[in-house]
């Protein structure tokens, strides 16, 4: 399945914000983040999607997964 024009347009938005956080002038606290580092913030986001889902909240769920326009 090839991605949609609207869905790589997003894709390398988030690519030009990505490398402007990790870049020279970015954030400092970006910069320093390895895959070990976000591992807690990763697993406590997994965690609410899960309890989301667990509760039947779709509203909650689109609020986790970052999809305003599917509310």
């Amino acid at each position: 399945m090839k991605p949609t024009k609207r869905a790589m347009r997003t894709f390398n938005g988030l690519r030009r914000v990505i490398a402007t956080l990790r870049g020279p002038d970015g954030c400092p606290w970006d910069r320093v983040q390895t895959h070990r580092s976000l591992r807690p913030f990763l697993l406590e986001e997994a965690s609410e999607t899960l309890e989301a889902l667990d509760s039947a909240d779709p509203a909650g769920l689109c609020e986790e997964l970052g999809a305003r326009e599917l509310r």
